[in-house]
């Protein structure tokens, strides 16, 4: 499919920042494979908003490879109201964890200045966003792991959805970024978790984040308790690995789906033994709250819970690659080619 609009960019084709102060650089997809850094104007903040000057951002490999391949579903705007991002028309912006300083801000947020937050927004070296939307990062989380924190917040949010139960036993399906936070906040609760994965070092990674037993997805049905799982939660991307989470989960079950397969289909068996099992399949995506849960508990609270999570896990340990704003072709290219996770560094 062919994506085409406009973005609002200043021009140019990457390089330094060539147009004063305030202007940002930018990560902008472009095409099927095709990536840019570009000069943006970057406006005055006023009111409560906050100038952030970007130190790093997280590269999220789900939903951004499948921008990057042009997977996206024909939507004019994405479901999660990032700012900066909007229509999902090439050329278009991406991204939704950066960490940086407040450099600048309105007069109703001047106190502001100097405090390191955390923002939902694109891949950029500058950036204005408002108050809210700046979350304090807190004193004892360094930027490198705080700018993995809407992983590790999506891992909370599917723990929250699949709902363990003491002595339950989970599988977990995909051990990239999100599926092994997954698997780390998923271990602490007394329940028995089985990760399927095909590489063999994210396997290995797997049992250091809590797993108790690691295998491929070959593996997933000679592995599998008497009677199935209880919890299988589906985090690999893969179409066809969902077909294998129904497979092993047993009666009564829960399979939570927590990737994003874009504009690609899904083919499930749901004959013989679905048919009869009283399985629950549900969707887990982190822009809200499941309904059940929105009596107690908001969107506030969740983030607490995360960025508890962030200074436990220390998710920094799991880059494997670091770039810089004017290096974004080679970034997704690595991406693609499997690296686990990939940040822009913007020092």
């Amino acid at each position: 499919m062919d994506r085409r609009g406009g973005d609002g960019e200043k021009g140019g084709d990457g390089g330094g920042n060539k147009n004063g102060d305030r202007d940002g650089e930018a990560v902008f997809f472009t095409g099927e494979r095709s990536v840019e850094t570009r000069s943006v104007e970057v406006p005055e903040p006023e009111g409560n908003e906050v100038l952030v000057e970007a130190s790093f951002s997280a590269v999220s490999t789900g939903t951004e490879l499948l921008l990057y391949r042009d997977e996206m579903p024909d939507e004019d705007e994405t479901e999660a109201g990032v700012p900066g991002v909007g229509s999902l028309a090439y050329p278009t912006r991406y991204g939704y964890s950066v960490v940086g300083e407040v450099v600048a801000a309105g007069e109703e947020a001047e106190e502001r200045v100097g405090e390191r937050v955390h923002a939902l927004h694109p891949h950029q070296s500058r950036f204005v966003v408002s108050g809210e939307m700046a979350r304090r990062v807190p004193e004892d989380v360094k930027d490198e792991d705080a700018a993995l924190l809407s992983s590790v917040e999506t891992a909370v949010s599917f723990a929250m959805d699949g709902r363990p139960v003491v002595g339950e036993n989970v599988a977990v399906f995909g051990q990239g970024v999100v599926g092994l936070l997954t698997t780390s906040v998923v271990s602490r609760f007394p329940v028995d978790v089985h990760v399927f994965e095909p590489r063999e070092e994210r396997r290995r990674l797997a049992k250091e984040m809590g797993a108790d037993v690691a295998r491929t997805p070959s593996e997933a049905e000679d592995v599998a308790p008497d009677g199935g799982y209880d919890i299988s939660y589906e985090v690999s991307g893969s179409p066809d690995a969902l077909d294998d989470a129904v497979g092993v989960t047993g009666y009564d079950g829960r399979v939570v789906v927590g990737s994003w397969y874009g504009n690609r289909r899904v083919s499930l068996d749901l004959g013989g033994k679905f048919h009869k099992s009283d399985m629950t399949v549900v969707d887990s995506q982190v822009s809200r709250l499941a309904p059940r849960f929105r009596g107690r508990w908001t969107k506030e609270r969740r983030l607490g819970v995360a960025w508890e999570f962030v200074k436990d896990t220390v998710p920094s340990r799991l880059v494997t690659d670091s770039f810089g704003v004017n290096e974004a072709a080679r970034a997704y290219e690595a991406t693609e080619d499997g690296a686990l996770c990939v940040v822009f560094d913007y020092s």
